[in-house]
């Protein structure tokens, strides 16, 4: 037997700006709100997280008071379903998302942004899911 991943907890200064980011980058809906924390998934999956088998994940997103001060460990890659990169750099670009230098050389086949807390992120070009 296996794990299956699904979902990633996001520590945030703003769970419900953040959230409506995502949201709107992933074509997500909010799924559930309390306590400072906000979690959006698929709206394609009405089961969730305990269908049996892989699910699209979740994000989670809390309030921590603290913010963000170094590079991120880990990142999420998204992938444009209907457009091109430079295209879909755009548009999320235009939702709140910035670019950001992580060390690039410019020969890469993925474009590095950031949302609108500062959490590194990259838009690939050559993978469809």
């Amino acid at each position: 037997m296996a794990s299956k991943f699904t979902e990633l907890a996001i520590d945030c200064a703003d769970p419900h700006g953040l959230a409506r980011f995502w949201c709107s980058v992933l074509d997500y809906e909010v799924q559930d709100e309390e306590d400072g924390i906000v979690t959006i998934g698929s709206p394609v999956v009405p089961e969730g997280k305990n269908h049996l088998g892989p699910v699209p994940p979740t994000l989670t997103f809390a309030h921590v008071p603290e913010g963000k001060t170094v590079k991120n460990r880990l990142h999420i890659d998204v992938t444009p379903t209907d457009r091109e990169q430079d295209e879909e750099v755009g548009r999320l670009v235009d939702l709140g998302a910035r670019h950001a230098d992580v060390g690039q050389t410019g020969e890469e086949g993925w474009v590095t942004l950031a949302d609108p807390e500062g959490n590194e992120f990259c838009v690939l070009a050559d993978r469809r899911p």
